[in-house]
């Protein structure tokens, strides 16, 4: 990492989070006014969050997004400089406001309300061709929500690896729902970092050859044929969970095996449940560490931060999946996406 002036570029999305913790599952229209434990306003976007916590874990980071010229986009920059990254690469856009997001906290559960203002406008010339060869990683985030970045990834990564930069990419969900467009850039992506469900849906977007299989269970182990007309806690029942489980696992290492296929490192973030990862026809599990959580919101980024800032520092997947479970629990200590984002040495400890 010494040749280079960053560890890490991050090109995504940047906005102001507002938090309402205690939020009910169904706000009352109306006019109505309802009290909420909490609320606050924080650096939100799953790029700035990740660039964050690169940063804090010790991690040279820029980060390259577009913002509009109003309060909430100077909001953003005022962030990310203070966390120490390098801003100088975005864009302050003058036609489209800063996007803006409203997080409703219901437990363990949110809603997430985005107004994505100049977002989509962000596209792969906004990045500066000298930033990519002075860069040892480039990560983008929030694949769907920016088309224009979307269309020109390919070409970004190819001039990343071309400058002997590895890549990253954190699709986050799909408004739209359609998990199109991913055949082209997953080829040159080294790192791929969905959740459970965004890596079954892409998985089942992309041309992957059809003898990516997941392995059948060993004999004996898999559940009996039983009636479903049992009573709470029967044998049935607890037939039919186990039977579910097994469906649900053999349905995600299948989808992970299809997109490692496709010439990517799938590293897939699961919650409670930890991380799993596929390289050199292995599954690689790591469990999640206990925690009492106050906020889960920006926890996958964090744990991007932490798989990154460990690979760029040469561990090995096993150890680095290890750390980044590490970064994204211990984010979960306080609400938003980056007051609780540990250290190196907190994460490692």
């Amino acid at each position: 990492m010494s040749r280079t002036t960053f560890d890490l570029l991050v090109v995504g999305d940047a906005n102001p989070d507002v938090i309402v913790s205690g939020s009910p599952r169904h706000p009352a229209f109306g006019q109505h006014e309802q009290l909420v434990p909490a609320a606050g306003l924080v650096l939100g976007g799953s790029g700035a969050i990740t660039a964050y916590g690169a940063a804090r874990l010790g991690l040279r980071t820029a980060f390259v997004g577009r913002v509009g010229d109003d309060p909430a986009g100077a909001f953003v920059l005022d962030c990310l400089r203070s966390g120490g990254v390098d801003v100088s690469g975005c864009v302050v856009d003058p036609g489209a406001p800063t996007a803006m997001t409203v997080v409703l906290v219901d437990g363990d559960d949110r809603a997430i309300l985005t107004a994505p203002g100049c977002l989509d406008r962000l596209a792969a010339a906004d990045v500066p061709p000298g930033l990519i060869e002075r860069t040892a990683h480039v990560h983008v985030s929030s694949y769907f929500l920016q088309p224009l970045l979307a269309a020109g990834l390919p070409g970004l990564f190819g001039l990343a690896r071309a400058a002997g930069a590895s890549t990253s990419l954190d699709t986050n969900d799909d408004p739209a729902g359609r998990w199109a467009g991913l055949d082209e850039a997953l080829p040159v992506t080294d790192v791929l970092l969905p959740n459970e469900s965004e890596a079954l849906s892409i998985a089942a977007s992309v041309s992957a050859p059809t003898s990516a299989t997941a392995p059948a269970p060993a004999s004996g182990t898999g559940p009996a044929p039983a009636s479903k007309t049992g009573p709470a806690g029967s044998p049935a029942e607890t037939s039919d969970a186990v039977s579910d489980a097994v469906s649900e696992a053999a349905g995600l290492e299948q989808a992970v095996r299809a997109l490692a296929a496709m010439g990517t490192l799938p590293v897939v973030k699961r919650g409670g449940r930890g991380a799993l990862a596929f390289a050199d026809g292995e599954f690689i599990e790591t469990p999640a560490r206990p925690a009492t959580v106050v906020d889960a919101v920006g926890a996958g980024d964090s744990f991007n931060a932490g798989l990154l800032a460990a690979l760029l520092r040469g561990l090995p997947l096993r150890r680095s999946l290890a750390v980044a479970v590490a970064c994204g629990t211990l984010s979960t200590r306080a609400a938003g996406g980056t007051a609780a984002q540990p250290t190196w040495e907190e994460a490692t400890r």
